[in-house]
């Protein structure tokens, strides 16, 4: 296991270096064995070599002046910073300041599904600023990386993540330098690539890019650098609990019965789960049943693979298929997907890519909301689970949007052309059939 250092003393005085300042966290605790370590950028336990999450002294007391303090705090994931590992004053510092994006009530969508009115949502985080929801966990790792006096930020991504890196960092004074695989959609490579900082194509797919990321961690040319979701993996998941908390908040300080998860590495369906919990355990919401669905593209569908199976192991798979920010072949949070899908009563499930394609359509034509190919995905796995049976029509349900589908334009592209080219004359638009009363 690779793990970089922080200087613990000040070079000029030789004497102890302050202490790290990330909010409530108070240290990263090992997912399997429970080994707790101060914190730093590691990622990995080095008991049993399991995953490690951020601890919180969190707090606990009065749900109401909490509930209070959140609503009067800004309309960004920093609203929420009593509950993340974030330094108090993070909202004057500057961050890209993503979040609160809008739930939509899907009444029309709802209709097209079967499903009762009012009861269907999609969180649409397209909204964010550089369109996708991994807005929310670089502004997390980004915070870390400056506590831990990191300064080169980077990532292996699938296109959002270098995206919403390059941007994160030009504006808060980092050099950045993202690694992607070397066939991503083109509108998810210039968005990577015009923030300035160094874009590096890898031959391979994503997981041989996550690979030689983890090894540039171990070399000295890797002195100094920050690794959004490999060495401060546990404060870049963090950010995707602040998707659970706006939800709820948006709901009116309610769980959602049913929610439909993108799986690309898990760590998002994973970290949304933990979101409620610590929604739950604050007194924010009424402790009630819920439970998390995770959707996958046929292509990459190891976990949905492994549910149906009815097993505990991933294995991994070759990737291929149109929905390239899901092509995860070996998803590092994939088992706890499984217990959580289980353990809440919901599901694992995949569609084909003719199908991400209708359901993107389809949430188009119904919603006004052009979803990437990972929307795609979510809507045509809820749309799957409700003909199933396995989602109840009748309960609020939210189907997660995580991006913009003008970045995967390719996968719509040619069955959404023009209607007619005609002559600039009425007679041509009255022979296209086109006028609204022929």
């Amino acid at each position: 296991m690779a793990v970089q250092t922080v200087a613990t003393t000040d070079a000029a005085t030789e004497t102890p270096a302050k202490t790290v300042d990330l909010g409530p966290a108070s240290g990263l605790s090992c997912r399997e064995c429970g080994t707790t370590f101060e914190l730093g950028p590691i990622f990995a336990c080095v008991e049993c070599f399991g995953p490690l999450e951020v601890a919180y002294d969190l707090p606990v007391g009065d749900p109401e002046a909490l509930r209070k303090q959140i609503e009067a705090g800004p309309a960004n994931v920093w609203r929420y910073a009593p509950l993340l590992p974030v330094p108090a004053d993070v909202a004057e510092k500057p961050n890209l300041n993503p979040g609160w994006t809008k739930l939509v009530k899907a009444d029309n969508l709802a209709r097209e599904l079967g499903v009762e009115q009012g009861k269907l949502f999609v969180k649409d985080d397209s909204g964010n600023p550089t369109h996708s929801f991994k807005d929310r966990v670089v502004a997390q790792a980004i915070e870390a990386a400056r506590a831990f006096g990191f300064t080169t930020l980077s990532c292996s991504s699938t296109g959002n993540l270098a995206g919403a890196v390059g941007a994160a960092a030009a504006r808060a004074g980092f050099r950045s330098c993202v690694f992607i695989p070397h066939d991503l959609e083109q509108g998810k490579v210039v968005m990577a690539g015009v923030y300035g900082g160094d874009l590096v194509a890898i031959e391979g797919n994503y997981d041989d890019v996550n690979r030689f990321c983890s090894e540039l961690i171990g070399d000295p040319l890797g002195e100094g650098w920050g690794f959004v979701n490999v060495n401060l993996r546990p404060y870049y998941g963090e950010g995707s609990k602040t998707l659970a908390y706006e939800i709820c908040e948006q709901l009116g300080w309610q769980l959602p019965d049913q929610l439909v998860i993108p799986i690309a590495s898990g760590s998002q369906f994973t970290k949304i789960d933990k979101g409620l919990q610590e929604l739950i355990k604050l007194g924010l919401v009424e402790d009630k049943p819920y439970k998390l669905f995770g959707a996958q593209a046929e292509g990459c569908s190891p976990v949905s693979v492994a549910y149906k199976a009815g097993t505990d192991v991933v294995r991994p798979q070759k990737p291929d298929t149109i929905a390239k920010s899901l092509a995860i072949g070996n998803p590092a949070d994939g088992p706890y997907v499984l217990d959580i899908a289980r353990r809440t009563g919901g599901a694992v499930e995949d569609v084909d890519d003719e199908q991400v394609v209708d359901a993107i359509k389809l949430l188009a034509q119904t919603e006004g909301i052009f979803a990437e190919t990972a929307g795609g995905v979510t809507v045509g796995v809820a749309k799957k689970l409700i003909e199933a049976g396995l989602i109840d029509p009748s309960l609020t349900t939210v189907v997660l949007n995580t991006g913009d589908g003008l970045k995967t334009l390719d996968a719509v592209a040619e069955s959404s052309q023009a209607t007619a080219t005609i002559r600039p004359s009425l007679e041509a638009f009255r022979a296209a059939g086109l006028a609204a009363s022929e």
